[in-house]
């Protein structure tokens, strides 16, 4: 046995050098650990990524945004370029001209610039700007552009949604505004009157826009809009109201029990109507069904229904249904009528001012303002008696504040 060790070493001398290589590395193979096979390291990244705590992850960078360009109106000011089929442009349409959509979404869409930039100094909060031209954005509020979307479109795609003749290329989707977040300019404020304006289902837009920018002419304090009136947010109103809807307060949407607690303490409310004072006294009472004088703001001869409690019925002789309305004191209106403050109230185009109206002026000891007309006319429209009756108040009420200062500054003699 002990021969036989000797003999193996003598042997594995006695080989060649290649055999003595092979013995080598036989052994070496025979020392090494087993190959470990890895996963390419895109899999090893996302497999350490899975046992990281979401605090331990890092934040992933957010994503650029989609096709913009930086405007030359400013630093930090981007705007995206509409894409063929914009989901997003077909909405203003939809806005514009649905009085239950704007409603639901709070939504109003604004066009032109100036009525934008109006609407962006008082405080609007603007959503979406289309435009088709860089050189719009520059006559806007920076600041205010910045936290809205900027949307470049074709200005074809303008004039097809716009219903204007000329349009100017700018269409902004704003939040609906609330009267009460408004800033109104200081201007108007300073220039405001103890004047208020009650605006009684008036349902053109046309005349409502241009009440409401006699109003603001005026410095009227604020404008309540009954139930029944047409929407102040349709885009005719808006048109029609060159900027007035950010420039006095406008209250929509009152029923006639709420329009007292929207009035200061002390009012008195005058009605503005077509009925000559020197006619003869007709019956305080409204027949229903009978046909109104035309589009007469404050024409007591409406079919407008009131409150049972209100206005109770009665039967004249042959036996019509009628609706009792109280009488109130009647004079030109270009006589003395301002207290200290005052509203007015101007009726519809078809039913004149209501029952309901009546008893409110009759409940502050108000009057009937008469615009007297050339016989055979039958009344003027609602817009226009609204400018007449409102700046005659303005006129009289700062003849009396003037009145009121000169007597302060009056020595006072022991």
């Amino acid at each position: 046995m002990a021969a036989l060790r000797r003999l193996v070493p003598s042997l594995l001398r006695a080989g060649g050098p290649g055999e003595a290589a092979a013995g080598r590395r036989g052994v070496r193979a025979l020392r090494r650990s087993p190959v470990r096979v890895l996963p390419p390291l895109k899999e090893r990244r996302a497999a350490a990524e899975v046992q990281r705590s979401p605090a331990e992850r890092p934040t992933p960078p957010p994503p650029p945004p989609p096709a913009v360009e930086r405007s030359s109106a400013g630093p930090g000011l981007w705007y995206e370029k509409a894409a063929p089929g914009d989901r997003r442009l077909g909405k203003v349409v939809t806005i514009a001209k649905s009085k239950k959509f704007r409603d639901h979404h709070g939504k109003v869409v604004l066009e032109g610039h100036r009525l934008i930039k109006d609407a962006l100094e008082a405080g609007a909060v603007l959503q979406t700007l289309f435009f088709s031209t860089v050189g719009h954005l520059k006559e806007l509020p920076e600041a205010e552009l910045k936290r809205a979307n900027l949307v470049k479109v074709k200005f074809e795609d303008i004039k097809s949604w716009s219903d204007l003749i000329t349009p100017q290329g700018v269409i902004g989707i704003f939040s609906k505004p609330d009267h009460a977040k408004m800033s109104y300019p200081e201007a108007q404020l300073t220039s405001s009157l103890p004047l208020l304006l009650i605006c009684d289902n008036i349902r053109d837009p046309g005349n409502l826009g241009t009440i409401l920018r006699s109003a603001a002419g005026a410095g009227c304090e604020k404008v309540l809009l009954t139930k029944g009136c047409v929407d102040p947010w349709e885009p005719k109103v808006l048109r029609a109201g060159m900027g007035a809807h950010f420039r006095l307060p406008i209250v929509t949407s009152l029923d006639w029990e709420s329009v007292p607690s929207n009035l200061p303490a002390g009012v008195q409310v005058c009605v503005a109507d077509n009925k000559d004072p020197g006619s003869q006294v007709e019956t305080a009472t409204v027949l229903r069904g009978a046909s109104g004088a035309g589009s007469a703001p404050g024409n007591p001869k409406t079919r407008a229904k009131s409150k049972p409690k209100a206005a109770p019925e009665h039967k004249d002789e042959e036996g019509a249904v009628g609706v009792c309305v109280p009488e109130l004191a009647t004079q030109y209106y270009y006589e003395n009528w301002t207290q200290t403050p005052v509203a007015v109230v101007i009726g519809g185009e078809t039913h004149g001012v209501s029952p309901d109206a009546l008893h409110l002026a009759a409940s502050t000891g108000g009057k009937r303002l008469v615009i007297p007309v050339v016989p055979g006319v039958d009344s003027l429209n609602s817009a226009i008696a609204a400018g007449i009756v409102l700046f005659e108040g303005k006129r009289q009420l700062l003849q009396r504040l003037k009145q009121e200062d000169e007597r302060q500054k009056l020595p006072v003699v022991g």
